[in-house]
């Protein structure tokens, strides 16, 4: 964790020094939307391929990240965008270089969109994660139902993402009101909303709270909470029967770097990236099926993952959905 802190300050530093100098030919700007476990891994991997490249890796959570695109506009930084939630990108897509070029043929068909401006990096399920620890010292029996988790005896001890801030919390959202209907979902997280520790802005924010013991039950991704698992952490992963919501994420360069004279070597790495990184990162921590011919299992990884209803997760219905969300 201090190795990615000092690499992400340093990225911070370095890309507000922009502002003031020109920009070094053998500098990439990579905005990510992932957790700090996934950056060290990308950026290690990028810079032993690369070493004669200075990779620049800016995080901010997926609302921020997108916000901060769009007020850039063409005049972005930026260069390579890692590991962000499909619907971001389908609001971005004037602020995205073409990739049609790139052979798709290998992803799973689910996974594909017509815009050819991003191309897929995983599949990431959402999943309620308890830590059966801190269940036990307060005396509560696991939850069986999204009803348990707004009875009185588990108040303060939820987490969740902000539907707002994070593409995780987004798709809880979404999952519910495709199961429910809108106004039964949005008048359950009235009641969910007085159980809970915090709304977090970023998605592996709730299950940071369980490895903490700030929260016993998250709203989390299962991905985060196996790797949790793995490292020892007494969490346990449970499905409810509107089954598990997930979003697909991406990768994609700007269309400001098109215009760089450096170009060439941007679209090297953000190929390489694509084709060597991502599916070695998948098979590290996110195995669920991306690619046709690669299938990858994790210890403690759940199999037969029961899938929700994601259908209607357009642009239009995230940004007209999130209006309504007063958390």
């Amino acid at each position: 964790m201090k190795k990615i802190t000092s690499i992400l300050l340093t990225g911070l530093l370095m890309v507000l020094s922009f502002v003031s100098c020109s920009k070094d030919d053998n500098t990439i700007v990579i905005y990510s939307c992932t957790e700090d476990y996934k950056n060290e891994f990308y950026l290690a991997e990028l810079q032993k391929k690369f070493p004669e490249v200075n990779f620049v890796l800016d995080y901010q959570g997926s609302g921020a990240a997108a916000a901060k695109l769009k007020a850039e506009g063409l005049q972005t930084e930026g260069d390579i965008l890692l590991s962000w939630e499909y619907t971001y990108f389908d609001m971005l897509t004037d602020y995205l270089a073409d990739l049609s070029y790139f052979d798709t043929s290998n992803y799973m068909e689910d996974m594909l969109t017509p815009t050819k401006k991003y191309l897929p990096e995983c599949r990431n399920s959402g999943a309620i994660v308890i830590n059966t620890e801190l269940l036990k010292e307060k005396g509560l029996a696991e939850p069986t139902s999204y009803q348990d988790l707004i009875k009185p005896e588990y108040k303060g001890l939820l987490s969740m993402p902000n539907p707002k801030s994070s593409g995780t919390g987004y798709m809880f959202l979404r999952n519910l009101v495709n199961a429910w209907g809108e106004d039964a979902a949005y008048k359950y997280f009235d009641a969910f909303a007085e159980n809970i520790v915090q709304f977090t802005s970023s998605g592996s924010g709730p299950i940071n709270a369980l490895v903490q013991k700030e929260a016993a039950v998250a709203l989390g991704m299962t991905a985060q909470a196996v790797t949790m698992i793995n490292e020892g952490a007494p969490l346990k992963i449970i499905f409810f029967e509107e089954g598990v919501p997930f979003s697909q994420y991406g990768h994609a360069i700007t269309k400001k770097a098109e215009s760089k004279k450096d170009f060439a070597k941007i679209k090297e790495v953000f190929d390489y990236l694509v084709k060597e990184i991502t599916p070695a990162c998948d098979a590290k921590y996110f195995p669920e099926q991306v690619f046709v011919d690669k299938v990858f299992t994790l210890p403690n990884y759940p199999t037969n993952i029961p899938y929700g209803d994601m259908s209607n997760n357009t642009t239009e219905e995230k940004s007209r959905l999130l209006e309504k969300w007063v958390y």
